[in-house]
């Protein structure tokens, strides 16, 4: 068996004594843990260790998987230039991965690094593991933007690369937890934070890994976790094997969440292929949602389709409720695709004569023309679920006080820039979030002066 036994790690540079400098003791269990960890690995004696990195090159739609024969890195960012790494890389290993990735159609691969300095992600496990195990090759792999799911299937194409080349490998997936446990954490303090730590630790001393995909999108954001997308990638290296979950600690005392668990491979189990159990499952929510959806929801879905299937737009039908053809407003039209947004645009004042064509042109737009997404392809039509948000005409409000994160809308301006951002939307709790969110999405710097509106909604989904 090519994969020899996967481990959960965090990567705070202050557990190195030279940057901690003594406090690392407040996080005594983690370092124990660690030594435990990498004396584990030690005894595995693996060719190649793959280690997933928050902190290594990150695009929003490519896995960079570090080029060439090897590199160096030093905690000089942190003070200490003179703890120091030079690793070598499997460049064997990189070269069929990046190819069976291309055959997967997953994008990734060597291209696009700007810096080949390794980072605290990467180093942070190498101190310990080092101490214990000096024969290796490492081959380094940034996370990316895209969907959990590719993720994981990235996990899968690893496994199957160690297989082809009979190498023996051990996984590292580094990765923190919430980073929002403390209001004087570095970070703050999230309700989320907390539930996010409880619900991986669960998950991590399962095996899981379903878990792992179902985290909600929104959620993982509110509670500023990290490593989840590295555990995913190690969770996909692990498809098919039945694993022993060895939960070795957890500790939050900096305000950020500190897991450390190792999982030994026992054997082979088809009912662990959790890619597959998860599609399922979010086809058939998908195809349940379709079952119940109002007039709205299926006129969004019925123009989308057409317009893709037949590349003609869709004439209004006959049979819609009076209020979607007699008044009009603005639509915003949200697709979801396993749980994650693909496509959200939407008309803050209406331009068509009535709801039903604003529904008919912005479902469209959110299909194919909303920049943050590649256009939604016909195979994907029968996964999407839709949403359809008609607002209330916008009126300008005096101050924040006059805002409500789950009732209203609220739309900030500063010259021709102009925000917005939906209400009730999970992960925003606070009215200061939804209007910083609204500042961002228009480009306004937070000490520059902003007009606010506020509308309602009316959310059919």
């Amino acid at each position: 068996m090519a994969i020899l036994g996967a481990f959960i790690v965090p990567h705070p540079p202050l557990i190195i004594p030279e940057v901690g400098k003594g406090d690392e003791k407040k996080i005594q269990k983690t370092i124990d843990s660690y030594h435990e960890i990498a004396r584990q690995i030690a005894e595995l004696k693996p060719d190649t260790i793959i280690i997933t990195t928050p902190h290594s090159i990150l695009y929003s739609d490519y896995f960079h998987i570090s080029p060439g024969s090897g590199a160096q890195g030093n905690f000089g960012r942190f003070g200490v230039r003179e703890v120091s790494f030079s690793v070598e890389y499997d460049e064997r290993f990189v070269e069929e991965l990046e190819a069976l990735s291309e055959r997967r159609l997953i994008e990734a691969g060597t291209l696009g690094e700007k810096d080949s300095s390794l980072d605290h992600g990467t180093m942070v496990p190498l101190y310990f593991i080092n101490h214990y195990l000096k024969d290796y090759k490492l081959v380094r792999i940034g996370l990316s933007g895209l969907p959990v799911i590719d993720h994981y299937r990235l996990g899968r194409c690893i496994k199957e690369t160690a297989d082809k080349l009979n190498r023996k490998i051990v996984f590292v997936a580094s990765g923190d937890l919430s980073h929002k446990l403390k209001e004087d954490g570095p970070y703050g303090y999230t309700k989320e934070g907390v539930e996010f730590d409880k619900k991986i630790i669960e998950a991590m001393k399962e095996g899981d890994f379903l878990s792992f995909l179902n985290f909600s999108p929104d959620f993982s954001e509110a509670a500023a976790e990290c490593g989840l997308r590295s555990f995913i990638i190690m969770a996909g290296a692990l498809s098919g094997l039945n694993v022993e979950p060895e939960f070795l600690s957890y500790e939050g005392t900096f305000g950020v969440g500190y897991g450390v668990c190792s999982y030994k491979i026992i054997g082979e189990d088809d009912n662990r292929h959790f890619d597959i159990i998860f599609k399922e499952e979010q086809v058939r929510q998908a195809r349940e949602r379709q079952k119940h959806e109002d007039a709205y929801v299926s006129l969004a879905r019925y123009s989308l389709e057409t317009y893709i299937k037949t590349d003609s737009l869709a004439k209004l039908p006959n049979n819609l409720p009076k209020e979607m053809t007699e008044k009009s407003a603005g639509v915003f039209v949200s697709l979801k695709k396993y749980g994650q947004l693909r496509g959200c645009i939407g008309t803050i004042s209406p331009v068509t004569e009535c709801i039903a064509e604003e529904i008919l042109r912005n479902a469209i737009s959110a299909g194919l023309e909303d920049p943050r997404f590649p256009p939604v392809s016909k195979d994907e039509l029968d996964d999407l679920i839709y949403s359809v948000d008609v607002l209330s005409e916008a009126e300008p409000i005096d101050s924040v006080e006059e805002l409500d994160v789950t009732r209203y809308g609220v739309i900030v301006s500063a010259g021709r820039r102009r925000g917005l951002l939906l209400p009730n939307l999970e992960g925003v709790n606070t009215v200061a979030e939804q209007v910083s969110i609204a500042r961002k999405k228009a480009g306004i710097l937070d000490n520059e002066a902003i007009k606010l509106e506020r509308f309602e909604v009316v959310r059919h989904q």
